[in-house]
């Protein structure tokens, strides 16, 4: 009966039997075949040269490469064991990451040494040196450097303290507080800088409720900047600074107040080194995006950046190598301050021997204390919503009624109307949704199929199969949106390339879709990775094996069984991946460039540029940006719980 049940591989086949095992013929020898020959196929159309042909023939031929070649790899993951099967996917992953993470940073950096930018033929550093001697770009980087460091810096002094106490103590209304913490991410700063030019502005609410005429947005546009930024990007810090938090074992602070250390020295020397990698891993986000920023500054018009630099040098890009060699400094910049940064503050310092083993019981604020966590909470709250406030204020003005007053004097819905019936409008939200959703579903395969190599494989070489999905999170955004640029104009997307009529920046008839689509995903694919990985490493791949001991082939396993237990984690990273897809700002200002492609946030700089109603409506699209963010951030955050934070982690 025991011998019954034995899965007949070669180890249990001499257990139960006394001859040798007999040869099985293998099925798939006839792959080979084709394997063989659609692998030489692909090399000998590869190599063949496409300028022989019209535009048509290329388009099709290249088409025939890539269909020739697919079947080989098919004919080879047919041959393959199991193992091999794991790294051609592994191979496969990498290939996609190379193809749209490292190609369009390599074709950044490479368009910058050019010696003759129109041509893209030759090398040179002259382009380097011309740059550097324009005193406008050092400025622009001085004053990149000073917003990055003003937004990190005013972003950790929030979220530190507000972390420290939702991690330790309760407080009235904690729950809700806690919450409402978040709001901020719900609003892009690029959307919020119209807010605060309205509140903040010299007409604005609150010169008019101090009668004074401080002038904040043009005098001193640079404050402006980094406090929309800061308000905006804290919780992120917030989210990463609680988890490290949620990880500290609570006996280290337990010793050390036994032995007498006061509750600032415990801060000091136990809790602050244990939690600065998580402040660290916020920061860095933080630093990155507000040191590339484009959409903020843009609305403030603080063109003395680094990255306005770059965008007003868009138009030029076909000809000269000088955005380039901006965006390549910007990207040089932000990765060694990030390595100065890692070496100086993000270190292990102190680590502990293991996570906590229990969980530190929150201590009760009460009287005045309680009222003190409670007023901080609201109060940066309050002012982390103003602009938010400012934009919905703003979307219900009739045009010239909110003037050196506090609040409008009239009041309209029309612009709401005009935000989804107006066809411009109409067809930015279409094309926003048709990209997010796009990019949404490449990430959920994409985003499974890495976590699974990750976590239910041990194959060599997932570790920086990890570290490349991450690297997104790392890379300014206006750097890959330049990349696709410079691909925009190679073979094969180039004039009278192959793919031209089907992928295109710059034509007379552009095509920028596929572009935003792999951008898009791109930059949002570190969401669903770790969401994923997340739901994994809580689910037991003993239920997997099981499905596989009884039939069950490794996709049905991975179907039936893997997909439905991490449903709500993949889920949230999608959700994530739609929304932070749909208010996408550097790839969608910069790759659209017709109004008929313009996505919402390129549609909302437009109207910025329309006089009249123009600023209304665009803020009445930022409103209903911000109802979508709400709706999606709070459904992640209630289904990925305190793990949401480890989505914005380098």
């Amino acid at each position: 009966m025991m011998c019954s049940v034995i899965v007949p591989t070669r180890c249990t086949w001499y257990a139960v039997h006394s001859g040798p095992m007999p040869k099985v013929r293998s099925k798939s020898l006839p792959w080979l075949i084709p394997a063989v020959v659609g692998i030489l196929a692909a090399c000998v159309l590869g190599t063949s040269r496409l300028s022989v042909f019209d535009t048509h023939q290329a388009g099709l031929q290249f088409i025939g490469f890539g269909l020739v070649l697919l079947t080989a790899v098919a004919s080879l993951w047919t041959i393959s064991g199991s193992r091999i099967r794991q790294y051609i996917l592994m191979a496969f992953v990498m290939g996609l990451l190379g193809l749209c993470l490292i190609y369009p940073i390599i074709m950044t950096l490479r368009g910058g040494f050019y010696d003759d930018p129109a041509t893209r033929t030759g090398f040179s550093l002259r382009h380097v040196a011309v740059a550097f001697e324009d005193p406008r770009v050092t400025m622009g980087l001085w004053n990149s450097f000073k917003v990055a460091c003003g937004t990190t810096f005013l972003a950790i002094v929030v979220a530190l303290p507000l972390a420290m106490l939702s991690a330790n103590y309760t407080f009235p209304g904690k729950k809700f507080f806690s919450a409402a913490v978040l709001v901020p991410m719900i609003l892009p700063p690029f959307v919020g800088a119209i807010g605060m030019r309205a509140l903040m502005g010299r007409s604005g609410a609150v010169n008019a409720l101090l009668g004074a005429e401080i002038d904040v947005l043009g005098e001193a546009k640079i404050v402006g900047v980094i406090l929309v930024q800061a308000l905006s990007l804290y919780p992120i810090i917030f989210l990463n600074t609680t988890a490290a938090l949620a990880n500290l074992d609570p006996a280290l602070s337990e010793a050390a107040e036994n032995l007498g250390a006061k509750s600032w020295r415990r801060f000091f020397k136990i809790t602050l080194p244990l939690i600065r990698p998580g402040i660290f891993a916020g920061a860095t986000i933080v630093f990155i995006w507000s040191f590339t920023e484009l959409g903020t500054p843009l609305m403030f018009g603080y063109n003395d950046v680094l990255p306005v630099q770059i965008f007003n040098g868009l138009k030029e890009v076909e000809n000269s190598a000088k955005p380039y060699v901006l965006t390549a400094i910007m990207l040089t910049a932000a990765v060694g301050l990030y390595l100065i940064g890692k070496k100086i503050f993000g270190g292990k310092g102190y680590a502990m021997y293991s996570k906590a083993s229990r969980a530190g019981g929150e201590k009760p604020l009460n009287g005045w204390m309680g009222i003190f966590a409670t007023v901080a909470f609201a109060g940066v709250t309050l002012v982390a919503v103003m602009p938010h406030i400012g934009v919905i204020l703003t979307s219900v003005t009739v045009p010239g009624q909110w003037y050196e007053t506090v609040l409008p004097t009239e009041y309209t819905l029309g612009h709401y109307g005009e935000a989804l019936g107006a066809s411009d409008a109409f067809q930015a939200i279409k094309n926003s949704l048709m990209l997010a959703t796009m990019a949404m579903l490449a990430d959920c395969v994409l985003g499974v199929l890495v976590a699974y190599l990750i976590v239910r494989t041990d194959i060599k070489g997932k570790t920086l199969l990890d570290a490349l999905c991450m690297l997104p999170l790392a890379v300014p955004g206006l750097v890959m949106a330049f990349g696709y640029v410079a691909i925009s104009l190679q073979w094969p997307f180039g004039q009278n390339g192959p793919l031209s009529q089907y992928a295109s920046i710059f034509a007379t008839d552009p095509s920028p879709v596929p572009f935003l689509v792999v951008a898009y995903a791109t930059r949002r694919l570190p969401y669903v990775v770790r969401s994923t990985v997340a739901g994994l490493e809580q689910t037991s791949g003993e239920l997997e094996e099981a499905a596989v001991n009884l039939g069950a082939t490794r996709l049905t396993a991975v179907r039936r069984v893997i997909l439905p237990l991490i449903a709500a984690n993949l889920i949230a990273g999608g959700l994530l991946v739609f929304s932070f897809s749909m208010l996408e700002v550097s790839d969608s200002l910069l790759l659209a460039q017709q109004a008929s492609d313009f996505p919402i946030t390129k549609q909302i700089w437009a109207f910025m540029d329309r006089l009249g109603d123009g600023p209304y409506i665009a803020s009445a699209m930022g409103v209903w940006g911000m109802a979508l963010l709400t709706v999606t951030i709070f459904a992640a955050s209630t289904l990925l719980g305190k793990k949401l934070g480890s989505i914005f982690r380098v």
